[in-house]
C-alpha cells in the first residue's frame, strides 16, 4: 500500500476468504515475506490472532 499500511486497515491484497492475493510473488513487501508466525501470534482463534497483529502494528507505528 502506498505510504504504508495504517493500524486497524485490512491490506487492500487481502482476499475475501482471508488469504493474501501476492503470497509467493516477488512483488510481496518485504515485511510481510519477513514475518514469522508463531504460537502466540496465531493463538487458538481468528480473533486472537487479529488482537494481536493490532498490538504489534500499534507498538511498531512511525512517532
Amino acid at each position: 500500500m502506498p505510504g504504508g499500511k495504517p493500524a486497524g486497515i485490512s491490506c487492500v491484497q487481502l482476499l475475501p476468504d482471508m488469504r493474501c492475493a501476492l503470497f509467493g510473488g516477488r512483488e510481496r513487501p518485504a515485511v510481510c515475506v519477513s514475518l514469522r508466525p508463531v504460537e502466540e501470534m496465531c493463538g487458538a482463534s481468528r480473533e486472537h490472532a487479529l488482537a494481536y497483529l493490532a498490538a504489534l502494528e500499534q507498538a511498531t507505528r512511525p512517532g
